[in-house]
């Protein structure tokens, strides 16, 4: 049977991931996404971006939001997305981690995609990383 829990909340949300990242420990450094259908039910598969160790590549953002904005007008209608950096490590959120999620949250706003609240996953948590946490890019 396929895990399809109902994602309302942020603690949702949060749940979702501590479900989906069991057990933790990590060897490398990835970002998931779990879209989230009209239903508010999560649809297989997770996609994972691997090699996303540092800092994000400078244009991420734009990449990213354009992959998405391609997805919600040709084959995802009325979905949200939600992201969750995975990594090795303990500890709470580092400014990569800050960097990534502001980058994760501009490919949303990119895409005109509604976004969940980003996540981390390290070695010993997954916890939630807001917007107001977030490192925002500086425009010149």
């Amino acid at each position: 049977m396929t895990y399809a829990p109902v994602i309302e909340t942020q603690t949702d949300v949060e749940r979702a991931w501590r479900t989906l990242m069991r057990p933790l420990g990590w060897t490398r450094t990835s970002t998931w996404l779990m879209f989230v259908g009209p239903d508010r039910r999560p649809f297989p598969p997770l996609t994972e971006i691997d090699d996303c160790a540092g800092p994000p590549p400078g244009d991420i953002a734009r990449q990213l939001g354009a992959l998405l904005a391609h997805l919600r007008a040709d084959s995802l209608p009325g979905v949200r997305v939600a992201f969750l950096r995975s990594r090795p490590g303990l500890g709470g959120i580092e400014d990569d981690d800050r960097a990534w999620a502001a980058a994760l949250y501009a490919a949303a706003r990119t895409a005109g995609m509604p976004a969940e609240v980003v996540h981390l996953a390290t070695d010993e948590d997954v916890v939630a990383v807001p917007m107001d946490e977030a490192a925002l890019p500086v425009t010149t």
